[in-house]
């Protein structure tokens, strides 16, 4: 060899061997600045991966899914293999052979950069390295960033399994369309669990990551199936599937299509209830860790709720006629059915209503696009109140449909059955509605509505509005009234009264009928719903006394007018606070919070939050309901004087069975405060029962339960409708009015516009439960009284009233009521300070 020759190959090996040390250096420098701020490995094992938050209701119903992500975490057990391999062939095919980095793939990569004037090549990250930056890095891309995924990934590898890295890089990876992981694409595009998915459905999931919003089988389906293709292909080749099932899969049409979590309760109002609870208990966070929320909602209540407000404003609005069109477009005259049905898109579906736009009319028949394309006649029958079609809308209205058989109860689908008979013309009611019903001894909701349509309008009635209740205040004053030693026997004067400040004017009350009936008893006055006595009445306790005696029922005293205008039920009050307000009358005078939350369980099921509501515990002390000895055995001087004051039975014999203990409550029960009187309470839920027996609310008899009671509302003008009332444990309110606080129509009473939709309601929620009894509680006396109002000594005879024995003496001292009443003298005038 010659010495020249030695001398540049010893020079050319000194210039690799110092290239080969500066490279080392570089690296060395390079892992010396980036290892120490790479991340720990083993967070990856306590990572939670952001999950929606599922509702459901009492008995595991899924009502609602909240989070900006979609997304079911797997086990990796739970990967089909053909799954895992389509995902191999497409992204590592030698994920179980290398160490967390492919140099065969890094140097495939460093050579095209050095041969091509490409600045970023594909090839080169496995799937590990697709972990490491997913979880740990941003997606910029330089070679700092590069060298530190590659060094993650090897870091990876020595503190991980195989398995593990790969479970993850499956559940974190985007696949359009706000699904992350695999689980949660498989049920949005195929609507199937992942041991369900044919083989094509597989490749064509393997295919999205790389293209999730440009390339997924929705937005572009053509480059899908070409990519499917491919791994289809490469899955072939690597031996993983055979030619034979590689050519069947890739003959398969694309079929994808969107599928939401299928709801199996339509409650959505009660769903954002829960959303705005659950983030204002947890944080924001709450909607992206997986939490299960149990509310108290039963679905056969709420499905019942939900039919019988939509039936009650349907038939309020046929009595007052066609109102118009929602929205008339100017359609041009050669448009076609896309470029109609395109006008629609926009416009939500609501309850089973439909949108639809007309396209041409005749006498009697219209032709209408639905929001799939659909076009449907509706013919002369198909009309509204008698009305055809062809004379009720012309080309270019937006008009309502719907089928006579009930359609899909979740009205934000807009799903559209061929096979369903035909569709009819409707409107959706001007009227609004609101009903909550809950248990009265807890406060737990059972069936809560805020309105005729979430998708229509948002504000929840039941909770945000605040509307006048009218004469169904009135059970409150009356409780305030007895307290201060009115009962249910007392007079009062039913006739014209008048009421005058210190500037002069003169505000002069009226009966809704306009007649006086002169001196009657309380229970007729409320049966009769008198106005005028109402206004007596709290005049004589004072308004300062009965608002915050009321107050004890849950409301804001603040929100009490300071005027005897109160007697009329004019405070603005939420149909929810009113429902909590007579469930003290309901379980014997106890205050309870209405809660719609159960339970709280996190991803692992381990719960996190349950509720213990304060209980109404009439048995834990204070006046609570009578156990003692028969009526029988407590008459003294001809009354009964109740259990409190009756004489003390004999002791029982030896032979004779000892009474069994009244029932304890649990130990870690917690107690509702009183609110007012149980011997109160028991009184105001036997008037409203006569209510409801020979009064106002005299259609609920329709339910053939003793046990049901309630008192009609109606303010002026008919601006709202109320009926709020009790019966099997359930205390249920119902209001109907306009948002806009227009009257609702002359005639439309609570009786008329609201105790139907109750009745609807209660007719379903009250089957399979038991009659509840109104036993008078201890310290109550049982007397006879004359139709004036005075006692009739010996028990006998007359009409049969409880009394809170305190009451007795008064009404013993009492002399006979003076009933004359001159109908023509004049009004009486009282000052109304």
């Amino acid at each position: 060899m010659p010495p020249r020759f030695r001398r540049f190959l010893r020079w050319s090996l000194f210039a690799l061997a110092g290239l080969a040390l500066l490279g080392v250096i570089a690296l060395g420098t390079v892992y010396y600045l980036v290892a120490p701020q790479l991340p720990d490995v083993q967070t990856l094992r306590d990572i939670e991966l952001q999950e929606p938050m599922y509702v459901h209701s009492r008995d595991g119903r899924l009502i609602a899914v909240f989070g900006e992500t979609r997304r079911y975490p797997v086990d990796i057990d739970e990967v089909p293999e053909r799954l895992k391999q389509a995902f191999i062939a497409i992204e590592d095919a030698r994920f179980y052979d290398h160490h967390g980095v492919d140099y065969r793939g890094v140097s495939r990569a460093i050579w095209l950069l050095l041969t091509s004037d490409q600045e970023r090549v594909a090839g080169g990250s496995t799937i590990t390295q697709q972990v490491a930056r997913q979880f740990f890095l941003s997606s910029e891309y330089s070679y700092t960033r590069k060298l530190a995924e590659m060094l993650l990934a090897l870091r990876m590898e020595r503190e991980l399994s195989k398995d593990e890295i790969f479970e993850l890089y499956l559940n974190k990876g985007f696949f359009g369309n706000r699904a992350y992981g695999v689980g949660a694409a498989a049920e949005f595009y195929y609507g199937k669990k992942l041991d369900e998915l044919d083989l094509d459905e597989m490749a064509s999931l393997a295919g999205i990551p790389k293209f999730p919003s440009s390339g997924n089988p929705l937005s572009n389906p053509e480059r899908a199936r070409i990519r499917r293709d491919y791994i289809l292909q490469r899955m072939a080749e690597l031996g993983f599937i055979s030619q034979d099932e590689m050519a069947r899969a890739q003959a398969t049409p694309m079929h994808a299509a969107p599928h939401e979590p299928p709801l199996q309760l339509y409650a959505p109002h009660v769903a954002e209830m829960v959303r705005q609870q659950m983030v204002e208990r947890f944080g924001a966070e709450a909607l992206t860790k997986g939490y299960r929320v149990t509310t108290t909602i039963d679905p056969e209540m709420q499905r019942a709720a939900n039919q019988s407000i939509r039936d009650g404003l349907v038939e309020y609005d046929r009595r007052h006629g066609w109102h118009g069109v929602e929205q008339q477009f100017e359609l041009a005259a050669d448009e076609d059915v896309e470029t109609i049905r395109a006008r629609l898109r926009t416009v939500p579906v609501q309850s089973n209503m439909l949108p639809a736009i007309v396209r041409s009319t005749s006498d009697a028949s219209a032709t209408v696009v639905l929001p799939s394309g659909r076009e449907v006649v509706l013919g002369k029958d198909d009309g509204w109140g008698g009305r055809a079609p062809g004379k009720l809308v012309e080309r270019g209205d937006l008009v309502r449909v719907f089928r006579p058989e009930p359609g899909p109860e979740d009205e934000a689908t807009g799903e559209e059955d061929a096979d369903a008979p035909g569709y009819r013309l409707t409107q959706i009611p001007r009227a609004q509605t609101a009903l909550v019903s809950m248990e009265a001894d807890t406060g737990a909701l059972r069936a809560l509505a805020g309105g005729f349509s979430f998708a229509g309008s948002k504000f929840n009635r039941a909770t945000q509005a605040r509307r006048q209740p009218g004469s169904s205040f009135k059970p409150f004053l009356y409780a305030a009234a007895f307290e201060r030693g009115f009962n249910p026997a007392s007079i009062v004067l039913d006739a014209p009264v008048v009421f005058q400040d210190r500037r002069g004017h003169t505000w002069r009350p009226q009966n809704s009928t306009g007649n006086f009936a002169g001196p009657m008893r309380l229970r007729e006055a409320l049966v009769q719903s008198r106005n005028l006595v109402s206004v007596r009445l709290l005049d004589a306790i004072g308004v300062d006394y009965a608002r915050k005696y009321i107050s004890h029922f849950g409301f804001e005293e603040a929100n009490l007018p300071p005027n005897l205008s109160m007697s009329l039920g004019t405070p603005s009050l939420t149909p929810m606070s009113v429902a909590r307000g007579y469930a003290v009358f309901a379980n014997g005078g106890f205050r309870i919070d209405p809660w719609l939350i159960a339970e709280v369980r996190d991803r692992d099921g381990a719960v996190i939050f349950e509720e213990n509501p304060p209980t109404a515990c009439p048995q834990c002390g204070g006046s609570g309901r009578s156990t003692a000895a028969p009526r029988s055995d407590r008459l003294v001087g001809g009354f009964d004087l109740g259990p409190a004051q009756a004489p003390r039975p004999a002791e029982p014999a030896a032979s004779e069975e000892p009474e069994a203990p009244a029932a304890q409550p649990p130990e870690d029960m917690v107690k509702a405060p009183r609110a007012i009187d149980s011997r109160i309470a028991y009184q105001v839920v036997s008037m409203l029962r006569d209510v409801v027996q020979r009064g106002t609310g005299a259609q609920a008899r329709k339910l053939e339960r003793e046990d049901v009671g309630g008192k009609t509302g109606s303010t002026n003008d008919y601006r709202d409708a109320w009926f709020s009332g009790f019966g099997g444990g359930l205390v249920t309110t119902v209001w109907v009015g306009r948002d806009d606080f227009q009257s609702l129509g002359r005639g439309e009473y609570g009786g008329r516009a609201a105790l139907p939709i109750w009745i609807n309601y209660m007719r379903v929620a009250l089957e399979d439960r038991p009659v509840t009894a109104n036993t008078p509680p201890d310290g109550m006396v049982e007397v006879s009284v004359a139709a004036n109002g005075t006692l009739l000594p010996g028990g006998s005879g007359g009409i049969r009233e409880w009394l809170k024995v305190e009451d007795l003496e008064r009404m013993q001292a009492h002399s006979e009521y003076d009933s004359t009443f001159d109908a023509d003298a004049a009004e009486e005038t009282f000052d109304i300070f």
